[in-house]
């Protein structure tokens, strides 16, 4: 994934996050301990099990006392992310001595999982009440089509006050951070806008997902129960239909937001409603790092700097034309050109050499994608070359002193900017010295106290 200055967080960091009134708020769900214990490294997992019956602290030596030679790098971060997601409390005795004990409310909770197996938040609705459900096939195609329109409307930002297909609550989320917001303007892709469009999709999503969640006070919704509401989809039946008429009004109205985004799909019959997660949507408690790698790749770039894209997507098409010029695109073949002008204007935007590198090698073609290297070092050294020759120049604030009154007092005042780490050009034989914008004030009042 490229590296960029959005921070594509997983959910459970998001959790993580929360204050601790309302984290302890989420553990009051069985289902949300199940998540919370799902998403836990294989250490931090035995460490539960090991004390779920226990009910006094253990010290931190005993803990560690269960640990193999090489063992103690992942006992770290083990308790590290117990302690984050506060299902480890430390506690510390008179002797000061550190120990660790299970949560009260997970430890239970926990604990009826074991003994009376889970329990899903809601039961799928009956065959004989929905109308014809989805094929899997059909539901990851829907997925794909919210999302790649969700882009769309992004990358053609000139046109979203006029589009009306997204809710409010949606157009807020991403015009937060990805498009400007300036009044009596057209909404335009910032430069975090740009480099989000280059992201993975699972990191676009849970972008998405990550400033829903931080702008939900704005809208007078706790943080708290959008949180559990997208636990709880990690729980559905993947294909099932759920009644709409089992949410809560906040609830109804999260998942009319998600299903624009392709999380749900939503259906209506005679007498009710009901919706149908998604991929998207069963995976939510997952972490995403290794599913890009199950995508196929669509370019190929050439050592003249062709390329050919083999898709059908408009998404796509758009995409590559931030940073190459489309010369002609038939039904399932782009051909473009990568160019000192094209890249120029990707750089503008806020975009980076090593970026556009990244995404080229990610959505490699699979005839190209196992050779080494994916994309031609020539293609890679140039598109880098191109970025430094347009950042050679660096601008710094500066002030020009001219016209001193005699050599002492020039040499005097080159002397003070100079201890004060200031000076930035000096030209002994025609008395001039630039200075840095900071020491400036201090330099003009040196100057008034200089005898003339």
């Amino acid at each position: 994934m490229p590296q960029v200055r959005i921070v594509a967080k997983t959910f459970m960091d998001m959790v993580a996050a929360l204050p601790a009134v309302k984290l302890e708020k989420l553990y009051d769900s069985a289902f949300i301990c199940e998540a919370v214990l799902r998403s836990l490294p294989p250490m931090a997992k035995r460490y539960i099990l090991q004390m779920l019956y226990i009910d006094t602290a253990v010290t931190a030596k005993s803990v560690e006392e269960w640990l193999l030679p090489d063992g103690f790098s992942k006992h770290k971060v083990a308790i590290d992310r117990l302690l984050q997601l506060r299902v480890f409390l430390e506690v510390n005795d008179r002797k000061k001595e550190t120990s660790y004990k299970i949560n009260p409310k997970f430890q239970t909770n926990i604990q009826k999982h074991l003994v009376n197996g889970g329990t899903l938040p809601r039961e799928p609705m009956p065959l004989s009440t929905t109308v014809r459900l989805p094929t899997l096939e059909d539901l990851d195609t829907y997925a794909s089509e919210q999302w790649e329109r969700f882009l769309l409307q992004l990358i053609n930002s000139s046109q979203a006050a006029k589009l009306t297909s997204f809710s409010s609550s949606m157009i807020k989320v991403f015009q937060r951070g990805l498009l400007s917001s300036k009044e009596n303007e057209v909404p335009k892709l910032t430069e975090n806008g740009f480099q989000f469009l280059l992201m993975d999709t699972n990191a676009q999503l849970w972008y998405i997902i990550r400033e829903y969640i931080s702008t939900a006070e704005d809208r007078g919704v706790d943080p708290t129960d959008l949180i559990s509401l997208l636990l709880e989809l990690s729980f559905h039946s993947l294909g099932q239909a759920y009644n709409l008429n089992t949410l809560t009004d906040v609830q109804r109205t999260a998942i009319k937001d998600l299903g624009e985004l392709g999380l749900v799909k939503l259906q209506h019959g005679r007498k009710e409603g009901w919706f149908i997660p998604t991929k998207l949507a069963t995976n939510l408690s997952v972490s995403f790092t290794d599913s890009a790698s199950n995508k196929e790749g669509f370019v190929v770039v050439e050592t003249n700097f062709r390329m050919y894209s083999y898709s059908t997507s408009k998404l796509y098409s758009e995409i590559l034309r931030l940073f190459s010029r489309i010369e002609y695109q038939l039904p399932n073949l782009i051909v473009g050109a990568i160019t000192r002008e094209s890249l120029y204007n990707a750089f503008e935007n806020g975009i980076t050499a090593e970026q556009i590198i990244s995404f080229l090698q990610q959505n490699a073609h699979p005839r190209v994608a196992n050779k080494i290297p994916t994309v031609p070092e020539n293609v890679t050294d140039q598109i880098r070359l191109w970025e430094n020759d347009r950042n050679r120049i660096e601008m710094t604030p500066s002030y020009l002193y001219e016209d001193f009154p005699s050599k002492e007092v020039f040499e005097a005042a080159c002397d003070f900017a100079r201890e004060a780490g200031g000076v930035l050009f000096e030209d002994s034989k025609n008395m001039r010295v630039i200075v840095h914008v900071e020491v400036h004030q201090d330099m003009r009042d040196f100057l008034r106290r200089a005898p003339k």
